[in-house]
């Protein structure tokens, strides 16, 4: 790989550069660019980000630095390889060059990806990579088997396929990613996301962060979680810079931070969990500017170490409506120890509304509905019911009902209260339990079964599942084999209760009264 240029120097254009992805060497021209950029695409906006600065650094995957214009070479080499005739690209990929440069190489392209984390259950996806309908899947070589019946290249394959020139038309509205989360009807529903939802939440960061190319912002997030979406997106397209830590510092939190400080990294954004982490260790490296937190409620003791060191904002979104809908700098935190969600963000507007749609007045509950740029197309597939959120006005704009309860503050701060339905979050993951439920019933050993949630002294979530097995001959071990090929870690319930019959009422429902309770020590 050729030395990161300096960031005051331009490199001669029509000299050849060689860049070094895993194996791989790859030559090819710098490229005179010649922008006519809409600020709706997303592609548009990174070319624009190389134009100003070619030279400043783009990218670290672990220890590797690349500059923006190494990282468009590489994208357009990898575009120049996707075959023309596909739409829906499935992606599952180690987090690294090759995911990123990948991801943009299909969005230039016109393409929608569809990310999964390699570690998830084979059958969750297929079932995923099925509903979206995709054409074929990018991969590394030792993923090849999780996928039968689609065409699958490894990113090597790829690299060694003839040019195909492969070119699709690209507006604001072209669909860039689908988003699978856990679905009411039983199965993981696919949340379309256009072109420009993107781009307004790029614009909406830049505003209240204002990135500099100085800036360096932690990769940390799965792909599967819009969090990514932010990761990625706000630093690359703002003019900053996106660092992606090897797989032992993400599973370590003294590693991670310790990565953090070795790369001068100034952003850090994920589940109120993660900065709970970095709250314990009690270490916040210099180079940190801002801790964004986002997926689940943040409560004071979770930072409270943090809090005077570097600015905390807590934020609040469907991925449904692009990342984030609101936004709360951290100061004083409510009465119950949490910190409300803020106020909407450039390009979004936020209602609270009853049952029949109406405003309820200032402190007063109401569902919180979302309208704006970020509001995305929706589910893909046959999810009628579910569709049913997205709710067209009369002037033509789409209302996105979230299913949470909040309450707005006189200073015009939304609280966020809880959800309107049996969902629950789980390690910041939205779950729900009817979906768990639902594949534990249709195993082999199950007769019937239901899944709960409660909640602890502290206010997380956790779910148990309440089994009647069809015979003696079953375990839960081997049904918790069994789940395990459908559901990822997160999704699997904590507590398994094995019961005779299920308590049931006098019209044949399950009498949730009845059933065993988990007490928390």
């Amino acid at each position: 790989k050729a030395p990161l240029q300096g960031l005051n120097e331009k490199p001669a254009l029509q000299t050849k550069t060689s860049l070094s992805a895993g194996s791989m060497s790859l030559d090819f021209p710098y490229l005179i660019l010649e922008i006519k950029m809409n600020d709706n695409i997303i592609f548009d906006l990174f070319e624009n980000q190389v134009e100003k600065n070619p030279n400043a650094l783009a990218l670290i995957d672990n220890q590797e630095r690349y500059s923006r214009e190494e990282l468009l070479n590489y994208i357009n080499k990898i575009s120049q390889k996707i075959p023309a005739e596909v739409e829906t690209v499935g992606l599952i990929m180690d987090h690294s060059i090759n995911m990123i440069a990948t991801i943009l190489a299909l969005l230039k392209l016109g393409k929608t990806y569809v990310p999964v984390e390699p570690s998830f259950p084979n059958e969750r996806i297929k079932f995923m990579m099925q509903d979206a309908d995709v054409d074929l899947v990018i991969t590394e070589d030792k993923y090849k088997n999780k996928l039968e019946g689609v065409e699958t290249y490894s990113i090597n394959e790829l690299l060694s396929n003839k040019n195909s020139n492969s070119h699709s038309e690209v507006s604001p509205e072209s669909t860039a990613y689908i988003l699978y989360t856990s679905g009411s009807t039983g199965k993981p529903k696919g949340i379309a996301v256009r072109n420009r939802n993107v781009a307004n939440y790029i614009r909406a960061f830049n505003k209240e962060f204002n990135l500099k190319p100085v800036d360096i912002m932690l990769q940390y997030s799965v792909c599967t979680f819009d969090i990514f979406v932010e990761e990625v997106f706000a630093s690359l397209l703002n003019g900053a810079a996106l660092a992606i830590p090897p797989e032992e510092a993400r599973n370590n939190i003294e590693d991670l931070i310790n990565y953090v400080e070795n790369n001068n990294i100034t952003i850090i954004s994920g589940f109120p969990y993660l900065l709970q982490d970095i709250n314990r260790l009690n270490k916040m490296p210099e180079s940190i500017r801002l801790l964004i937190s986002g997926g689940d409620v943040l409560r004071q003791d979770y930072i409270d170490n943090l809090i005077n060191k570097v600015d905390i904002y807590n934020t609040y979104g469907p991925s449904e409506t692009t990342v984030c809908a609101s936004y709360y700098k951290c100061d004083i935190p409510l009465d119950n120890g949490v910190y409300p969600i803020g106020k909407p963000i450039l390009g979004v507007e936020i209602k609270l509304l009853d049952n029949n749609l109406e405003p309820v007045p200032i402190g007063n509950p109401g569902e919180i509905c979302i309208l704006g740029n970020g509001v995305s197309k929706g589910y893909i597939g046959d999810r009628i019911e579910e569709n049913k959120a997205f709710v067209k006005q009369t002037d033509g704009t789409i209302l996105y009902r979230s299913g949470d309860i909040g309450y707005l503050q006189e200073d015009g701060n939304l609280v966020f209260l809880h959800r309107k339905d049996s969902q629950i979050m789980v390690e910041g993951k939205r779950v729900e339990p009817i979906e768990v439920e639902n594949v534990i019933n249709t195993t082999s050993s199950v007769d019937k079964a239901v899944v709960r949630s409660h909640q602890d002294k502290t206010g997380l979530n956790h779910l148990t599942a309440y089994v009647v097995f069809k015979d003696i001959n079953h375990s839960l071990e081997e049904l918790v084999n069994e789940i395990s090929n459908f559901l990822p870690d997160y999704m699997i319930p904590e507590y398994f209760v094995q019961m005779d019959n299920l308590p049931v009422k006098a019209n044949g429902k399950v009498n949730n009264q009845a059933l065993p309770v988990i007490q928390d020590l």
